[in-house]
């Protein structure tokens, strides 16, 4: 199924998985203007790059049986970040990273339009289908740079876990990333509890378990790494899910 603002992949089941991809998609659709070199649509900026894919792999690997489906953005987050709170700065961004994003520069008129096509779109179709097939857990799927072009600090780690007041899940998924011998962000490279609007708004709101998972998107650039990181993260949901009974 594939709308303007989202597509599913795979059938969200009662007691299965959900994957929840914000920014996977770098779409620019027609009647919107961002006002940018095009070659800005493939930096992270505008797709956290690599989630789609895995998100693709873990439901086609579990496709028999059901358990895993996904729920992916289909704009990019230049066009409506769908990870911000209404009143956002960021919700329709007018810099990223050092980037003029003139686009978005939007009279009252033109943001309520842009926001009924694919802010509300996504949010009011996601929570009917969260009620209608309540998942065992959410696994929040975001990607990462090894680097932002306007701060030097490093960023060493593999994977990001990112929770804000409900960390069940998150408590799970740490000990097991790291007996895969990675080096585990516990609310890094940035915190849940400054950033997690969708889960705060389909999950924590709700008391539905998720895990907010941030992969370093040089590790899931080609498909070798999307497929590790597919096999890897589907596992290690059953078990968490498993856990939390």
């Amino acid at each position: 199924m594939i709308t303007e603002a989202y597509q599913v992949l795979g059938t969200p089941a009662a007691g299965g998985i959900l994957i929840i991809a914000d920014h996977a998609s770098n779409r620019v659709p027609d009647g919107v203007d961002l006002g940018i070199d095009p070659e800005l649509l493939n930096r992270h900026i505008a797709i956290d790059l690599g989630v789609a894919a895995v998100a693709e792999r873990m439901v086609a690997e579990t496709s028999k049986q059901g358990e895993i489906a996904a729920w992916l953005a289909n704009v990019s987050r230049l066009v409506c970040d769908f990870n911000r709170d209404l009143d956002a700065p960021g919700l329709l961004p007018e810099v990223s990273d050092g980037h003029e994003i003139p686009g978005n520069t939007l009279c009252a008129q033109g943001r309520s339009a842009r926001l009924e096509q694919f802010f509300h779109a996504y949010h009011d179709d996601l929570e009917a289908q969260l009620k209608a097939a309540e998942p065992a857990l959410i696994l929040s799927l975001h990607s990462f740079t090894p680097a932002l072009a306007t701060c030097d600090k490093p960023r060493p780690w593999h994977v990001g876990v990112l929770y804000n007041e409900d960390e069940r899940a998150a408590r799970i998924a740490i000990p097991l990333l790291q007996a895969e011998g990675l080096v585990v962000g516990d609310q890094l490279p940035y915190s849940g509890k400054v950033l997690n609007a969708t889960m705060n708004r389909h999950a924590e709101a709700h008391g539905r378990p998720y895990l907010g998972i941030e992969i370093r998107q040089d590790l899931i650039g080609d498909a070798a790494g999307q497929t590790v990181w597919a096999e890897r993260m589907a596992r290690i949901c059953r078990e968490v899910a498993a856990a939390l009974g």
